[in-house]
């Protein structure tokens, strides 16, 4: 018997005749963190929507804690969703717009002050329950609006892509927030970004799609470290990908001819994983740029644009001058076509 908490079988999402999202399969496990990765318009965001009973489920079902929703009301799922945009209302104090739900569903009067109290002492907001949202911070808001869902005790929280408004600090600062709600609540989240470091910091489990698919779903180390297809690859950070074709490495550029063969049809190398300096090819440096312990390098190659970290410590090169390069087999990853 399958441990999924919520399960999408055969799921068949679309807009009018355009099928956004084919056959999905997916299954969360009770307390699980789940990222839905990809680029814009892959289906991360429908596949949310859908879970939530805002998008129509063209066929297949959805199972939240054993029971089909599929054709139940949003209203009725016990779900929490926080958006990209928080929409607090702004002449509400902090307060009043967590409560507001509880106040739709006219619970007591005892009963709603308790649970909001609850909900905004876990977000740590407690001590700004008089503010209006005016009054608070870009990361105060973001809490206020998942203490105006936990409020409701929802049994799974979906959020849409929720730290994308706000600065680099307050982000790190939000990972951190919401690693600690989730660890403390217990609540099975699925958090939708196009940012893959943010779902490799928060994940327990990532879901790579791409045009409404599965591409990957697995620990995010494991996405990480072994991308199974070129397109996993590339939203991993191997910015060095071309296609194997007996001893050479090619690219619409040209190709670029070297000393072994791949039982692959492509190849992968992140940036750190190119010898500059040595080697057997000869390229021309594009550009260079300082990032704190390393050198980033692009190079002009016969293949096209080969991307080189280098320690701060090696020798530097500059823009236009002749360098010798390396894309060594033994750093090269495997890679299949999606």
């Amino acid at each position: 018997m399958s441990d999924a908490f919520v399960s999408l079988s055969d799921l068949t999402l679309a807009y009018g005749e355009s099928i956004a999202v084919p056959n999905l399969n997916l299954d969360i496990r009770q307390g699980e963190l789940i990222a839905l990765l990809g680029p814009s318009g892959c289906g991360k965001t429908t596949t949310m929507r859908a879970i939530a009973g805002l998008m129509p489920a063209k066929s297949g079902t959805i199972t939240i804690d054993g029971r089909d929703v599929t054709r139940v009301p949003a209203n009725k799922r016990g779900i929490g969703l926080v958006f990209q945009s928080y929409a607090l209302f702004p002449h509400l104090s902090a307060f009043e717009n967590a409560a507001f739900g509880l106040r739709l569903q006219r619970r007591p009067e005892a009963e709603i002050r308790s649970r909001t109290q609850a909900a905004l002492e876990i977000v740590g907001l407690a001590h700004l329950a008089a503010r209006k949202p005016s009054e608070m911070s870009g990361g105060q808001q973001q809490r206020l609006a998942l203490a105006r869902s936990l409020v409701m005790e929802p049994k799974v929280l979906l959020l849409d892509e929720p730290l994308s408004n706000l600065d680099a600090r307050l982000r790190l600062e939000m990972r951190t927030e919401l690693q600690r709600l989730q660890r403390e609540t217990g609540i099975t989240m699925v958090f939708v970004t196009h940012d893959q470091s943010e779902a490799l910091a928060l994940a327990d489990r990532v879901v790579l799609m791409r045009d409404g698919v599965i591409e990957q779903i697995g620990p995010p180390d494991a996405l990480y470290n072994t991308p199974v297809t070129a397109f996993a690859a590339d939203f991993m950070g191997f910015e060095n990908i071309f296609a194997v074709e007996g001893t050479s490495l090619s690219s619409e550029q040209g190709a670029l001819a070297v000393s072994y063969s791949a039982d692959a049809p492509y190849l992968g190398w992140r940036p750190g994983a190119v010898r500059l300096g040595s080697g057997s090819h000869e390229a021309r440096v594009r550009s260079v740029a300082f990032a704190g312990g390393h050198r980033e390098y692009v190079l002009d190659t016969q293949i096209g644009p080969v991307r080189a970290d280098v320690d701060i410590a090696a020798p530097v090169f500059s823009v236009d001058e002749a360098v010798m390069f390396d894309l060594p087999q033994e750093t090269a990853h495997p890679l299949k076509a999606s």
